[in-house]
């Protein structure tokens, strides 16, 4: 939700410049194209230093892991936990998946922009739903170990950690 994301930067009036883009753009966005969009300077070092908040989002995931299965305080990975759900997150879709799997995700998933209507954003949900329920299910038992994860899996290690 990228809207929701961007207003909980007070940022939400950028909204419109975002809804034109990919997640895949959006994640390579520099300080220089936003200039170019006229994002004022505090904004645009603001967007860019938020996006690259979300491509450490991976290692953090694995950090908190750590931390909960040496037995920590669960407070800290729970409060990071909801401000990480709070962020844009694509949807996973393994290049190994099955025809079906692959047809699936094909037309639930519109990378067209990053601002679409309530319908495709719940099949998104949908799909990397599935996609999560796959990586959980061997690791359930709390083992530190458990299949290790794809990188760019983010609903998936998001996953096991709550599952932790």
């Amino acid at each position: 939700d990228v809207p929701a994301w961007l207003k909980s930067l007070r940022l939400h009036k950028y909204a419109a410049l975002f809804s034109q883009m990919t997640y895949e753009e959006m994640m390579a966005l520099t300080e220089c194209q936003l200039e170019a969009q006229n994002v004022t300077k505090g904004a645009r070092h603001k967007i860019v230093i938020s996006i690259q908040k979300l491509k450490e989002r991976q290692n953090l995931l694995k950090s908190l892991e750590r931390d909960i299965l040496e037995g920590g305080n669960l407070r800290v990975p729970l409060q990071e936990l909801h401000q990480m759900i709070l962020t844009p997150i694509k949807a996973y879709s393994s290049q190994n998946s099955s025809p079906e799997e692959h047809s699936r995700d094909a037309d639930s998933h519109h990378p067209s922009s990053l601002m679409g209507s309530d319908s495709q954003g719940s099949d998104c949900k949908d799909s990397a739903a599935g996609g999560m329920q796959q990586h959980h299910l061997p690791g359930c038992e709390g083992e530190s170990g458990g299949a290790p994860l794809p990188e760019g899996d983010l609903p998936g290690q998001f996953t096991r950690v709550m599952g932790k």
